[in-house]
């Protein structure tokens, strides 16, 4: 059965003060949530361990913003796949499209990343998607296609079962833009007949399959309500609990 599962990146915003505090009022809030729909949320690193403890006891799964390409060593200010199960970690997103834009993270190096976190137990969110010069020149299905064969193509259907994946049209995040509902549809549908191609039907009609470009409360149901939408990857609206809570009741 597939999963329905809304994430929040909070990117480099709060304190830890602040990100407990949010984390704190997702958890009251979450209550209302529906229970076939995953809660997750991925604060800064340096918060991690206190809003691990704030989520204690609840549905709400905590996830990292990347992880290091190695297991250990001298990697100054890099974060091990260890040390964040160590603090409670469940997932660790992977290839966002700001890591891929300003710090040359390329599908070969989240190959390495993906391996490393599945193998330390962490479910993997992993980005794929395409840019506004590529969107223009039509290219968004070769882009998109290409980002998914170079990493998952890589695993077998096993380890699909810890991968989620997040289409971000680049073009859309932190610009007020957002996809079409029929535009994140054919994209989301796109991606699962790459999963089909290569590991079966069953597995791909298994995978979660989230939208991430400028997700709100006003438009979150019509988006979750395509077939190949299995919920979000949420951004500034994650940093209200009452937006990201009123996301994940618009299934």
């Amino acid at each position: 059965m597939r999963k329905y599962i809304v994430a929040g990146n909070w990117k480099m915003n709060t304190t830890v003060p602040e990100g407990v505090a949010l984390a704190k009022a997702v958890v009251e809030k979450a209550k209302d949530i529906p229970a076939n729909v995953e809660l997750v949320v991925a604060p800064p690193f340096t918060h991690l361990a206190s809003v691990a403890e704030a989520l204690k006891g609840s549905k709400v799964a905590l996830c990292a913003q990347n992880c290091a390409d190695n297991e250990k060593g001298a990697y100054t200010g890099e974060i091990a796949v260890n040390m964040l199960t160590s603090v409670g970690c469940q997932y660790t997103i992977l290839g966002h499209s700001e890591r891929r834009q300003y710090y040359g993270e390329t599908d070969e190096k989240l190959v390495v990343k993906t391996k490393l976190a599945l193998e330390a137990g962490l479910k993997v969110i992993l980005c794929v998607g395409e840019n506004l010069d590529e969107r223009k020149a039509g290219k968004h299905f070769e882009v998109v296609t290409s980002q998914t064969k170079n990493v998952l193509y890589n695993f077998n259907e096993e380890d699909l079962k810890n991968i989620v994946i997040a289409y971000e049209p680049v073009w859309a995040i932190g610009t007020g833009e957002t996809a079409t509902a029929a535009q994140a549809q054919e994209i989301h549908a796109c991606i699962r007949s790459v999963i089909a191609e290569k590991f079966g039907i069953t597995a791909a009609d298994d995978m979660t399959i989230l939208y991430g470009g400028s997700c709100k409360p006003s438009n979150a149901g019509e988006l979750f309500a395509q077939k190949d939408v299995d919920g979000g990857l949420i951004g500034g609206a994650a940093l209200k609990a009452e937006d990201f809570i009123a996301i994940a009741t618009s299934f």
